[in-house]
């Protein structure tokens, strides 16, 4: 039995499977299996796992369409690990990874896990923008992507382990469109299983590759965190709402935006080594808090105020 099943769900990215799995070429893993899931795909990625079969000990497998958290499931079912590790397509894998992964666990044997996520350099300006801007002290506090947290922690699918029981137990995702990897760590949590995040056990995440992209993607992530603060009670922080207050606060201070975004500017630029970066990462910036914030301001009247039901609210935010 190997340690670790690495389940990688795939939809229309066959290049971005070929940099995942090269990634893996490169490092020293030996007590692995790894599933690829195309979920539906019109452009399938099965030529490209076919080429690292000599390589790697990888599997394909093809599947009709229904979203990344019932792919994962697919995956579960069929995978031999001791943990399951849930990756997105789009990450590249360093080296030390698995070092970090296993002794941490030595040491540490903790229910789920996850690390943090970093931008590699040869990602493009944009996506390193993003980055920046999903990570950063002046968007997000500094929740996502962190060396350490101060409270519990809630691992995300790009960058997710855990136990194949406590899987099992739990019925793996729901079928959830968008936030389905955070009812799965509330789900985790609130069963009383232990989490941890391991600082050393990061990849690169490419996540979005131009704002209009971005833009929807956080638009969704705000429906979503309103409606897991239905599911699971208690769960809605201060922070969650702060782009939400952001959007509505952009025309009446507009005179105090030009402040936020030069120190978004700044920081972005310096940890960037870049001043182009740090002009993007100000659109991304924008992009992030005003897009969630809108989908998060939608969902909380049609929700909250008119009171509807989730699958009447955003009935694309879930499969049949």
């Amino acid at each position: 039995m190997p340690k670790y099943s690495i389940i990688i769900p795939v939809y229309n990215r066959p290049d971005e499977v070929a940099e995942l799995l090269e990634s893996l070429t490169h490092l020293s893993c030996p007590d692995i299996e790894i599933l690829v899931i195309e979920d539906g795909s019109s452009v399938p990625c099965e030529d490209v796992v076919k080429h690292f079969e000599g390589k790697l000990p990888v599997r394909y497998f093809s599947k009709p369409n229904s979203g990344p958290g019932q792919t994962r499931n697919y995956g579960a079912q069929r995978a031999n690990g001791e943990y399951l590790l849930i990756w997105d397509s789009d990450i590249l894998v360093p080296e030390g990874y698995f070092e970090a992964l296993t002794s941490f666990l030595a040491l540490h044997p903790v229910d789920a896990f996850g690390g943090p996520d970093r931008a590699h350099e040869s990602f493009s300006d944009v996506q390193k923008a993003i980055n920046y801007s999903m990570t950063s002290f002046f968007t997000t506090g500094g929740i996502r992507g962190g060396k350490k947290k101060l409270d519990t922690f809630y691992p995300r699918s790009f960058n997710m382990g855990i136990r194949r029981e406590v899987y099992e137990q739990l019925g793996g995702f729901h079928a959830m469109r968008f936030g389905e990897d955070i009812d799965f760590s509330y789900r985790i949590v609130e069963a009383g299983y232990t989490t941890a995040l391991i600082p050393d056990a990061f990849v690169y995440h490419k996540r979005r590759t131009d704002f209009r992209k971005f833009f929807r993607q956080v638009y969704n992530s705000g429906i979503a965190r309103v409606n897991l603060s239905i599911l699971h009670p208690g769960t809605l922080k201060p922070v969650h709402t702060l782009p939400a207050l952001f959007t509505l606060a952009v025309i009446p201070f507009m005179p105090f935006m030009p402040i936020y975004a030069l120190l978004v500017f700044v920081d972005a630029a310096i940890q960037n080594r870049s001043m182009k970066i740090g002009a993007l990462s100000v659109v991304a910036a924008f992009t992030q808090l005003i897009g969630y914030g809108t989908g998060f301001i939608i969902a909380a009247i049609r929700r909250w105020v008119l009171k509807k039901e989730n699958k009447d609210a955003f009935t694309a935010n879930f499969y049949k």
